[in-house]
């Protein structure tokens, strides 16, 4: 797949009063027209490899602005990467310089022939920027794996492909839970370097109230997240400290019970949930406040994204996808151009639903339950937040469902309170799913663990 590659970054970086957070640093974009964050480096890393693997989001904002069109390959690492992973990264995106930080927990562990360490809150004035001259490859590395992380080419043109013809609308603050280093936090990025807007950036270890009081002293008028993200915040007495405009969602399965609370939580916003992966990019947003999606996306083609079923997995054809996977033996697409996300769907009426990922289906005695989809009913409940589905071993049937559950916290009561929640919880499942698929046991506990990519930690087996 094709991508007509767009200009580099620099030249939106504009004169306006617009500015990258952190918790701990503002830095004006604009600064960067005439300045650097690399320092006299920065020339040495013209044609090269490079892997950014700086501790802060900061760092690596500014080192992609900076390196766009200049580098020959910007390879992101993320935060959480398992250092066991480094000598294969390195290897497989040919790497020969590294941009690091006094954060940095990587670089330390990399020998590399050039090695940039950035201090991003300080611009510094250069001489003479280089000029973008090449088509840089965006390299971002996949999810969810248990081994050495896939990683999947892009080109900014396809990156940005979901938004670059949009107007620019005025007074706009991006935020954003994630983090840039993972596909939905860089695509939240490049909308604001595009836009020519603001953007608070998330910090890792952020208590959530404290994330959510620097949110609303920013004015974000924007905001993304997980709908674990979504529930978390919820849950937070600092929530009414933002006031977004556009509440947007991605990175998991967004059921109706978050869709409804947020619609109750910002009635003046309009709340849209949308579809990507690291893989396939950005596949369609959906505004219409239900969840799933029209099945018209599926039947034709939309803004030059097709979609297919194929026993049950979603497949995406689209200008936005990567264009193949660095240093692997299987292709990123099938001979059609279309790649399997592994996201299963089902048709209901007029509408696909989630199911959840292939990957994750439990077999109860030759029976698949989809943990998403119990979860989606639990979390109707009315004094329910958010919910885990996960299987127990099972001498007779192999596994059985269980649910761990966090409660409102109007709801943590007496024992014989929780005793009636529990049976309506339970009530909800019975009346909506077959019998295998409801849970054996239901625990309430005060917090889910929840990953570095802002899901929910899913442990099978």
């Amino acid at each position: 797949m094709a991508h007509t590659e767009a200009q580099s970054l620099r030249r939106y970086v504009g004169s306006a009063e617009r500015f990258f957070w952190n918790r701990h640093a503002a830095v004006r974009i604009g600064d960067l027209a005439s300045g650097t964050s690399l320092g006299g480096r920065l020339a040495q890393l013209a044609g090269k490899s490079v892997l950014i693997a700086a501790g802060s989001q900061l760092t690596t904002a500014l080192a992609l602005v900076e390196l766009d069109g200049v580098a020959r390959r910007l390879t992101i690492l993320p935060p959480d990467s398992d250092p066991d992973h480094f000598a294969a990264i390195v290897a497989g995106a040919d790497i020969d310089a590294v941009i690091a930080d006094r954060s940095s927990a990587a670089s330390a562990a990399l020998d590399l022939p050039i090695r940039v360490v950035a201090c991003a809150a300080e611009i510094m004035a250069a001489e003479r920027p280089p000029v973008a001259s090449r088509a840089t490859e965006w390299v971002m590395l996949t999810s969810g794996t248990t081994g050495v992380p896939k990683m999947a080419v892009h080109t900014l043109a396809g990156l940005t492909a979901a938004f670059r013809t949009r107007p620019i609308e005025p007074g706009i603050v991006w935020g954003t839970f994630y983090d840039i280093r993972r596909y939905g936090g860089l695509q939240i990025f490049l909308r604001t370097m595009l836009g020519g807007v603001s953007l608070v950036l998330s910090s890792a270890g952020e208590p959530v109230g404290d994330h959510l009081d620097r949110l609303g002293r920013h004015g974000v008028t924007h905001l993304l997240g997980t709908p674990t993200h979504w529930r978390r915040a919820l849950m937070s007495p600092a929530i009414h400290k933002i006031s977004p405009r556009y509440v947007r969602l991605s990175g998991e399965i967004a059921d109706q019970a978050i869709l409804d609370s947020l619609r109750d939580a910002f009635p003046q916003a309009v709340v849209s949930h949308a579809y990507a992966s690291t893989e396939a990019g950005v596949a369609f947003e959906v505004r219409d406040g239900f969840a799933g999606f029209p099945a018209e996306f599926v039947e034709r083609s939309r803004d030059g994204v097709e979609m297919k079923v194929l026993q049950g997995s979603l497949c995406i054809r689209s200008p936005r996808a990567a264009s193949r996977y660095l240093g692997a033996a299987a292709p990123l697409a099938d001979r059609d151009g279309f790649v399997d996300t592994g996201d299963m769907v089902e048709l209901r009426g007029d509408r696909y639903v989630f199911a959840g990922r292939r990957g994750g289906i439990i077999n109860i005695g030759g029976l698949k339950v989809h943990p998403e989809e119990v979860e989606a009913v639990i979390n109707r409940h009315p004094q329910v937040r958010m919910s885990l589905v996960r299987p127990k071993v099972s001498p007779i049937t192999g596994s059985i469902v269980i649910a761990d559950v966090v409660l409102k916290p109007a709801a943590d009561g007496a024992v014989n309170e929780l005793s009636r929640v529990k049976g309506d919880i339970l009530k909800l499942c019975r009346d909506a799913l077959p019998r295998h698929k409801v849970p054996a046991a239901i625990s309430f506990v005060p917090t889910l663990d929840v990953a570095a990519t802002g899901k929910l930690a899913r442990r099978y087996g």
